[in-house]
């Protein structure tokens, strides 16, 4: 930069890249159709699935989008901001990860032809905006009712989350369990229904067969009993939940105590025993057999609970600790010695059970049950965890459905009907932002042109047959047929993929700090000016 006589001014260090204009933009593009593409493969029933191996060789094998996003080493910030738009859609809705970063990717290719025809990038970003909302708006009057008592769309909305996953041989199963989870903690409310997630607890456990997998109304602890006295099941439970260690205190400041007869430490010992004794004493005349503590248990006082028979699990999680007040309707006793009949819950059971060669704590048939636990089964280690993932996707879905109180068609169908729609639209818009609209139609085809390509079929075939069907009046509704999905996946894909390219679309100046990138690893430098961060050679980073 020129400054005053004419010598150079520098305002940002040596090592810093900066990229302008044209270039800017064809990087950013670039990098996030590289990720788009990453991950398309994997969308729909024939998708395939990716090994995900990291430095440590520790490797993930799904084709859940969101995962595949965040177990990859990108180091280009535009690619991270794709990573981004996945996060949000599993945060939001839970599933249709996979088809809001391959939309996002298709829009940005659609919107490099724009470039070419020398369309500014602000009428481009205007252009989606006036298509995105139009979609919303599509998606309002296409999509169909769902209640609470439609369990037979709800688990349809289940089974299309889990379809091309590895829970699919089973997901007419998986699929119940879901909807009855989601079912369990759903709460109706004035605007609808009210569903924690959170309240849903998935434990996981090798061995046996993915039909092994079981709901249990109350809550699945990793956890057994401290005292192999105690009794392995305990029927018509009085439960106590117990924010507090059954042990001697400490002093909070260090303190020595100096013993110099033999029957001054036998007295020391039997105080610290009669303290522990008058804690189960006291849970005891409250009238629990079951004691479910957040914190420690003292080898004596495990002695004193098994006695009185009472079933006793400690380093009880916070989070658990929550679950079961809510399963159980028990307060959580801070306490001990104030611990009343009324602080106490009930469950039908609290049984000990070996699961795959590890002893589990569950606390099951709860009467009104507002937390509720999934046991996922399964072959292997990565089979597990695949499965989780599809459960995850499964209740997402339902949840959204509803939440929302709207399902439309899945399988390509609606993306197709809004793409023609907007097409119609883009008709009535002037200027040239009817070219981004048009460009959006076409971008949002990318699902159906995928799912086809992912089964097989020749995708432009596939596609203008398509279109001749409908416009003829012969196209059948995928809704009929079964294939169902949340109408806020479809509006937050939407949303997220067409506000991310707008934002791509707007940058024209990328400048990188000095020792940003590649360039600490001694690699070959990220970002822009080059391949994009985390993928030399044009492979992906994080990927075999």
């Amino acid at each position: 930069m020129p400054g005053l006589g004419g010598q150079p001014v520098f305002i940002m260090s040596e090592d810093a890249e900066r990229t302008t204009g044209e270039d800017a933009q064809e990087n950013n593009i670039s990098a996030c159709k590289s990720v788009s593409k990453a991950v398309r493969t994997t969308l729909g029933p024939k998708g395939m699935d990716k090994m995900m191996v990291d430095s440590i060789g520790d490797l993930v094998v799904t084709n859940d989008g969101v995962t595949i996003l965040e177990e990859m080493d990108l180091d280009h910030p535009a690619a991270k901001m794709m990573v981004e738009v996945a996060q949000t859609q599993e945060e939001e809705v839970g599933d249709g990860t996979t088809t809001a970063v391959v939309l996002a990717g298709e829009l940005l290719k659609q919107s490099e032809d724009l470039l070419d025809q020398e369309i500014h990038p602000t009428v481009i970003t205007k252009g989606y905006r006036l298509a995105r909302e139009k979609s919303v708006q599509l998606l309002d009057s296409i999509a169909e009712e769902v209640d609470l008592d439609d369990n037979d769309v709800l688990e349809r909305v289940a089974m299309t989350a889990m379809t091309g996953k590895s829970a699919e041989t089973a997901r007419d199963y998986l699929a119940t369990i879901a909807v009855d989870a989601v079912e369990g903690v759903a709460e109706e409310t004035e605007s609808g229904f009210a569903i924690d997630r959170d309240m849903i607890k998935v434990e996981k456990n090798e061995g046996g067969s993915v039909e092994d997998t079981e709901l249990v109304k109350g809550v699945i602890l990793d956890k057994e009993k401290v005292h192999g006295g105690m009794p392995d099941t305990v029927e018509d439970t009085n439960i106590a939940l117990l924010d507090s260690a059954i042990e001697v205190k400490e002093t909070e400041t260090d303190a020595e105590i100096s013993i110099s007869d033999p029957n001054q430490m036998k007295n020391f010992v039997e105080q610290e025993e009669e303290q522990l004794k008058e804690m189960v004493e006291a849970i005891d005349e409250a009238g629990a057999n079951v004691v479910l503590c957040q914190k420690g248990i003292d080898d004596i006082a495990q002695h004193y609970l098994a006695k009185k028979g009472i079933y006793a699990v400690r380093r009880v999680s916070s989070g658990d600790m929550d679950k079961l007040a809510k399963a159980t309707n028990a307060n959580i006793v801070t306490s001990i010695t104030e611990i009343e009949n009324s602080d106490l819950g009930e469950a039908g059971a609290v049984e000990q059970r070996r699961i795959g060669g590890s002893a589990m704590t569950f606390v099951q048939d709860c009467p009104e049950a507002k937390s509720v636990s999934i046991l996922i089964r399964g072959g292997t280690e990565h089979v597990v965890d695949e499965i989780e993932r599809a459960m995850e996707d499964a209740i997402g879905g339902v949840s959204s459905a509803l939440r929302n109180g709207r399902v439309v068609g899945g399988g390509g169908a609606t993306e197709v009907e809004l793409a023609q729609e907007l097409r119609d639209y883009a008709d009535s818009v002037g200027g040239r932002e009817q070219l981004a609209i048009n460009a959006f139609a076409d971008a949002l085809e990318i699902v159906p042109r995928t799912l086809s390509e992912n089964a097989g079929f020749d995708p432009i075939d596939t596609l203008v047959d398509l279109r001749n069907k409908l416009t003829s009046g012969e196209s059948q509704k995928l809704f009929d047929e079964g294939v169902v999905e949340p109408q806020q996946t479809k509006t937050q894909a939407v949303s997220s993929a067409s506000e991310a390219a707008e934002m791509i679309l707007r940058i024209d100046d990328v400048i990188s700090a000095s020792g940003s990138g590649g360039d600490e690893a001694g690699g070959p430098p990220g970002g822009p000016g080059g391949a994009p961060g985390g993928m030399p050679g044009g492979g992906m980073g994080g990927m075999m």
